[in-house]
């Protein structure tokens, strides 16, 4: 298939691109920028100039394709109600070039707003008060002919190169002087290999169902303190609790999401799709020191 991927340069999208290429894929990758344009074409993508304010280029993107997979989203913490409406508008415009068609459409979320006090599952539908409207408008296209499938990505993507939450954490430690977690540290982040991940973008493309909710899990829930703990071990600093009403002031706009307990599983994902994770989970990650090394004040 041609592929139309948004994000295509981005830290999962970059190990999306190949997984798509090997398997016998062409992709026609969405770049903003010239680096990203040059990154695409190294990686032996086509090149399609745009972003997702530009709907036009989006829309010409997806018409020239034989599928799409959305992976790009602001991620601007500071201004999340309008990421999330640019996402809704962008999602609004690619599956209307794919409705009656039954091309596959993947498209990205996340697990934020889910608050539930268990695990999660593919089952539980997102909360119609999400922040995020990656799921609604997606699956809307479910019955105007679009095989679209909603792939939930956990808090941590990890791997080398990641540029999120995980190393975030790492320079505020470095900061404070100390590697910190908010309350008593039993609060859980799922995670994933970005590589596993990608894996999983590629089995939806090929095989998932329309209406499909796929959760991209391999740890179920890593408690927040194991985490700092790892950190504060590799940065030689103490690691403590802070009252949890204060993570905001500690952490910033990263504290609310290091306060989620988020635990979530994969079994029916794992089932309808035969994905096994096969790359190290993310306390195995850290421990092999890339995320330090890198970064090395």
């Amino acid at each position: 298939m041609r592929v139309f991927v948004t994000g295509a340069s981005g830290f999962v999208g970059s190990a999306v691109v190949p997984e798509l290429i090997a398997a016998g894929h062409q992709v026609l990758g969405l770049a903003r920028s010239d680096s990203s344009a040059q990154a695409l074409e190294a990686a032996g993508a086509q090149v399609h100039r745009g972003d997702l304010d530009n709907l036009e280029s989006l829309r010409t993107g997806a018409e020239s394709a034989d599928a799409v997979i959305h992976l790009a989203f602001k991620h601007d913490f500071t201004d999340y109600a309008g990421a999330a409406e640019a996402d809704r508008r962008a999602i609004d415009t690619l599956g209307g070039v794919l409705a009656g068609s039954d091309r596959p459409f993947v498209v990205t979320s996340g697990l934020a707003g889910f608050a539930l006090g268990r695990t999660m599952t593919e089952d539980d539908a997102a909360s119609p008060d999400s922040p995020r409207f990656s799921e609604h408008a997606a699956l809307a296209f479910a019955s105007r002919g679009v095989r679209v499938s909603v792939l939930r990505l956990p808090p941590s993507v990890h791997g080398e190169g990641d540029h999120g939450f995980v190393p975030r954490l790492i320079e505020i430690a470095r900061e404070k002087g100390v590697a910190a977690y908010p309350g008593d540290g039993s609060n859980r982040w799922p995670s994933v290999h970005r590589l596993d991940a990608a894996r999983l973008f590629r089995l939806a493309l090929e095989s998932a169902p329309a209406g499909a909710r796929l959760h991209a899990i391999d740890d179920e829930g890593v408690p927040v303190r194991d985490i700092a703990a790892a950190i504060g071990r590799h940065l030689g600093l103490a690691v403590t609790a802070i009252p949890a009403e204060q993570a905001v002031d500690h952490f910033g706009w990263l504290g609310a999401f290091f306060s989620l307990d988020v635990p979530a599983s994969s079994t029916l994902t794992r089932e309808l799709l035969g994905w096994r994770p096969a790359h190290p989970g993310l306390r195995d990650d850290l421990e092999q020191g890339h995320y330090f090394h890198d970064r090395a004040a």
